[in-house]
């Protein structure tokens, strides 16, 4: 195939995009630097099959001209700061919701009829149903983020409809390992390099999360695309377990061989937006074959190994 990547230089569509050169695809990577890396493209950019296009996807002159001659769009690109979201809301606006509407237009002036999605567990809000089936009636938002993401979702589902469009939309639990950028495993450590002896925990502690490792993600985003034959699949993706952020901390410093003084800001949301559950089912991924093969606690062991090793992203962030 020949692949258009946005996010490329993120986390996951750094990681994305090297499964894709792998696999012998071209790929057409594009970002605008915002959030990602250019270190995290360092391998693709040794592959003659890649090439960076250096732009906003609110640019739609340089969006449409990058996706000539292209067969399918990876749509990873978004802002997805949760917790600061109400201090800029236009964010959410801008880079998830018109984003993806230029993304579907420019698909759409180069006769692409497949996008890939990746959406969020956000937009089941504060969930009444676990494990929170893909079908489940959504509730009221709670993040600008998710809402900014169903809105996505709600555009590309039309565009199936209007004019004959393929999709497959995720639903990404939170997502942990190697080039992983921001979260709450991410702040631990940034503290924590910072001052071993202290760490302070956003809520009560007892908010229950669950993680997925990258490499699982990009396998379930890889097969699903493989068997893609229907008009629309929605599809989680995340862990059969959960576990408590205190668990979390608690691996964090058995990793790091400290034992800081713990304080809370108390309450059992860390901030706006913030659920205290979020625990999906994804028995219909699990359906086309798909097994993850990281539990959540090696997740977390391999994200805080990967910072160790470049706490150059703990500074840059």
């Amino acid at each position: 195939m020949r692949c258009v990547v946005t996010g490329c230089a993120g986390f996951i569509g750094s990681t994305l995009t090297d499964r894709l050169l792998e696999q012998g695809h071209d790929v057409i990577g594009y970002d605008n630097f915002s959030t990602g890396f250019p270190e995290f493209l360092k391998t693709a950019q040794e592959s003659p099959q890649f090439t960076l296009i250096k732009a906003d996807l609110l640019d739609k002159e340089t969006l449409t001209k990058s996706m000539q001659k292209c067969d399918i769009v990876f749509h990873i690109a978004a802002n997805a700061d949760i917790r600061f979201g109400t201090e800029h809301p236009y964010k959410d606006l801008e880079q998830n919701t018109l984003a993806t509407f230029n993304v579907l237009e420019s698909m759409r002036e180069n006769n692409i009829k497949r996008i890939i999605f990746s959406s969020t567990s956000a937009i089941y809000g504060e969930a009444s149903v676990f494990p929170t089936p893909e079908d489940v009636a959504i509730p009221s938002q709670t993040s600008l983020y998710g809402a900014s993401k169903l809105a996505a979702e709600g555009l590309i589902q039309a565009y199936c409809e209007g004019f004959g469009f393929q999709t497959l939309i995720f639903r990404f639990a939170s997502i942990l390992g190697e080039r992983y950028t921001h979260g709450h495993v991410f702040d631990f450590c940034k503290q924590l390099v910072n001052n071993p002896e202290k760490l302070h925990i956003l809520g009560n502690g007892k908010q229950r999360k669950s993680y997925l490792h990258v490499q699982d993600c990009v396998d379930a985003i890889l097969l699903a695309t493989k068997k893609m034959n229907n008009k629309m699949s929605i599809f989680n993706l995340g862990s059969d377990t959960y576990f408590e952020v205190n668990n979390s901390v608690n691996w964090i410093c058995e990793r790091l061989n400290i034992q800081p003084n713990l304080s809370y800001s108390g309450g059992e949301r860390g901030w706006v937006g913030d659920n205290p559950f979020i625990f999906l089912d994804c028995s219909r991924m699990r359906a086309l074959g798909w097994q993850p093969k990281y539990s959540i606690q090696e997740s977390i062991i391999k994200t805080v190994d990967f910072l160790q090793e470049n706490k150059w992203l703990l500074t840059r962030r």
